[in-house]
């Protein structure tokens, strides 16, 4: 049973989803700009060095979801992907999800970024599985809580764990694509990680274990 797993920003995409949605926000004038903006880095910024509260930065970045119906939300949603994600999409990601894909292998995208965010990218991408943060909806609209467990760092390992119960699958023949320090936990498990465009410290772990390197820009 072969399972190919992909981080999503910065490995499958040129670019960071999370951190471009609130760029969106910013420049559609929906969220005090200099205030977002400041906090919008250092999140971004305290992620990249493995130092990122997340549920600090989830109570920020859930917010601007709270405060607006779903039909607005997936209106503004339509246009950030057209604006700020069709840009970052990668050919060499798109051969490598075929590559998978023609071997019958499953193909699964676990990712931090909330699902509010990331599930149309991951449609964009034909892949079908997608784990993600789960912002917590109620009576229709978001409250700005999450729901379950973050799915970053180690709670990406816990909520793949929880979908291979779920699915009967399991990781004796694995794939998994990441840029990241912060997906080392997970990175340690598959048969196969393989540190894509990584950052500093997931490159000289790479080259410590013997890991492929490789570049989808």
């Amino acid at each position: 049973m072969n399972l190919a797993i992909f981080d999503l920003d910065n490995t499958l995409l040129g670019g960071d989803s999370d951190y471009l949605w609130g760029r969106y926000l910013i420049e559609q004038g929906l969220v005090d700009g200099e205030y977002y903006e400041r906090e919008n880095r250092r999140f971004y910024e305290e992620y990249k060095v493995g130092t990122l509260d997340i549920y600090e930065f989830l109570r920020f970045s859930l917010q601007p979801l709270s405060q607006h119906d779903m039909a607005t939300l997936h209106e503004w949603r339509k246009n950030f992907i057209q604006e700020k994600i069709d840009a970052i999409m990668l050919p060499a990601a798109r051969a490598l999800l075929q590559q998978h894909r023609d071997q019958g292998h499953t193909l699964l995208i676990i990712t931090a970024t909330n699902r509010f965010v990331t599930e149309p990218i991951a449609a964009m991408l034909g892949v079908e599985h997608l784990l993600a943060t789960e912002p917590e909806v109620k009576q229709g609209r978001y409250t700005g809580n999450v729901s379950g467990t973050p799915c970053f760092r180690e709670g990406k390992v816990e909520n793949l764990k929880l979908w291979l119960k779920a699915t009967g699958m399991n990781l004796a023949s694995s794939w998994f694509y990441s840029d990241s320090l912060n997906d080392l936990p997970l990175l340690e498990m598959v048969t196969h990680p393989i540190a894509v465009d990584p950052d500093d410290t997931l490159a000289g772990h790479a080259r410590m274990r013997g890991w492929p390197i490789i570049s989808l820009r």
